[in-house]
């Protein structure tokens, strides 16, 4: 299926920990027209987190069902769970000129950008390797053995930052949420887009009179 679309596909990625959840939820109560795709999993839902809000949590056997049927545009195994976003949905949004952001670890953004080479990647660092493990043990939804693998897994995770068209830090929250807006509108400026966008008014104002 093309992804071809009037809308921008986002990516934001980060390690367990880092705030990636946060300064999405929080960027889009700032910038309409973003809408979150809202992701698959067979993780099971931690305190306060709602069916088709957060995720769509399902059983493992439906999972690896929905694979087989192609429904997801990425999937990837993540902490020993299994992620997946659905094509249609995201194909759908995209068509009707809206702006799509997924959150997403770095091997669903590296599929994701096999099948829609324009979109958006950005990934979130934290300060320093201390705070990380401060801000997962601090969680308190987490096993000590989960935290433990979260943050071996951690250094993978970095080592494909440079993969990402943008890197924020989240040191100061304001900081970082700044920067991600920041991108965000930068990338609605892009000239192709405005041309599309913009196409009469580019025609009117080029009228010899």
């Amino acid at each position: 299926m093309s992804l071809d679309s009037s809308g921008t596909l986002f990516i934001v990625a980060a390690p367990s920990g880092a705030g990636k959840s946060t300064l999405v939820n929080a960027l889009l109560e700032r910038e309409p027209g973003i809408s979150l795709s809202i992701s698959h999993t067979t993780r099971p839902p931690r305190p306060g987190e709602e069916y088709g809000r957060h995720y769509y949590f399902v059983e493992r056997a439906e999972f690896e069902r929905e694979v087989a049927e192609g429904v997801f545009l990425e999937h990837a195994e993540v902490h020993g769970n299994f992620y997946g976003t659905s094509r249609n949905t995201v194909q759908d949004l995209l068509q009707q000129g809206r702006d799509v952001l997924l959150e997403i670890d770095w091997q669903g953004a590296a599929q994701i950008r096999k099948a829609k080479s324009d979109c958006v990647s950005v990934f979130i660092l934290p300060p320093s390797r201390a705070e990380l493990e401060r801000r997962l043990r601090g969680r308190g939804s987490d096993s000590a053995e989960v935290i433990e693998r979260r943050l071996r897994n951690s250094r993978g995770e970095i080592a494909h930052a440079h993969e990402f068209d943008y890197i924020i830090v989240n040191d100061r929250f304001e900081d970082a949420l700044d920067g991600l807006r920041a991108i965000v509108q930068a990338v609605r400026q892009r000239s192709g887009l405005q041309c599309q966008r913009h196409a009469d008014l580019i025609r009117e104002l080029l009228a010899e009179g």
